[in-house]
């Protein structure tokens, strides 16, 4: 699944980041029948310590309407642990990976919980 989530990642960053964007988010969504979404939005500002920076959207690079979805059996707490598990791999050597770890944060989390920083 890395390299399918890994083609995703750059293609929504094909586009590059507007100088607006100070950090990025991974939204991830549970859907029916042991199917799972993902997005990436970029955010206008950063805080550690106040999650509502990821309400600050500036863009979803079109994630929102062409989601990474896949299917797994798996509880949410292993999904999350999964992907921080890729994502934090993308982050060390995905192709576009300093487009995101030069911003002020990258986090992934459930789009209606909390965040995992990166």
């Amino acid at each position: 699944m890395y390299d399918e989530l890994a083609t995703w990642i750059d293609k929504a960053l094909a586009q590059g980041l507007p100088e607006e964007f100070a950090a990025a988010c991974f939204n991830i969504y549970e859907d029916a029948d042991n199917s799972w979404s993902l997005e990436l939005v970029g955010c206008s500002s950063f805080a550690p310590d106040d999650e509502d920076w990821a309400c600050n959207e500036v863009s979803d690079f079109g994630t929102r309407e062409n989601p990474f979805t896949w299917n797994s059996e798996d509880d949410w707490e292993t999904v999350l642990a999964d992907l921080k598990t890729k994502l934090t791999r993308y982050l060390e050597t995905g192709s576009n990976a300093d487009k995101l770890t030069k911003l002020d944060g990258v986090a992934v989390g459930f789009v209606d919980g909390d965040l995992i920083i990166l």
